[in-house]
């Protein structure tokens, strides 16, 4: 278990930018220390846990150290494929949601680090989700994938243009989306045993 954290880390685990990290750390507000000889700022398990409680920011990042990963579609047999895929990783927690009403509450609460995101949904489509969460500054870390049936090159870039950090077209490989989920969170692609 990890017991000392870059304000990168920090930022990452807080879901805040690194910027409002370092300016905790060199307010005060976070405790930590310099490495002697450079400016680089550490901060110790205890001292991020009591920031993110004094702070009302979810600790159970730092308790389970596992990332956060929701699944957006109505695709019942997709969505357990995916589950299934990247809960057996173990490295993620992961829920699922079938519309987007459902996705903007989830998001909220669950606030994960990846949103697999069919765009046709019942409700609403995947490009006002997308906005949704970018129109939030403490979703700034959270990235999107995208995923649909639908191929014109005008309405992915929209999906770019409205937060989305990757798109798939369906049907994709498994394999192939898990590899995008661990290239957008820095992630090895097998997890160390």
């Amino acid at each position: 278990m990890k017991t000392v954290f870059t304000t990168g880390e920090a930022a990452k685990i807080c879901k805040v930018s690194q910027q409002t990290i370092i300016r905790c750390f060199d307010s005060g507000q976070l405790k930590g220390f310099r490495v002697p000889g450079s400016r680089f700022r550490r901060i110790p398990r205890e001292q991020l846990y009591a920031f993110m409680r004094d702070n009302g920011i979810p600790t159970d990042a730092l308790d389970s150290g596992r990332r956060k990963i929701l699944v957006v579609d109505d695709d019942v047999d997709l969505v357990e494929l995916i589950c299934d895929a990247l809960e057996r990783d173990g490295r993620f927690e992961v829920r699922s949601v079938n519309n987007g009403f459902g996705a903007g509450m989830l998001i909220k609460e669950f606030r994960p680090d990846v949103i697999v995101l069919d765009v046709m949904l019942p409700d609403i489509n995947g490009k006002e989700v997308c906005q949704l969460v970018r129109s939030q500054q403490a979703m700034d870390d959270v990235q999107i994938i995208c995923i649909s049936g639908m191929v014109e090159q005008d309405k992915i870039q929209e999906l770019y243009d409205s937060g989305a950090n990757d798109f798939m077209k369906k049907p994709f490989d498994i394999e192939e989306l898990s590899g995008r989920i661990y290239r957008l969170l820095d992630l090895e692609a097998t997890p160390a045993k």
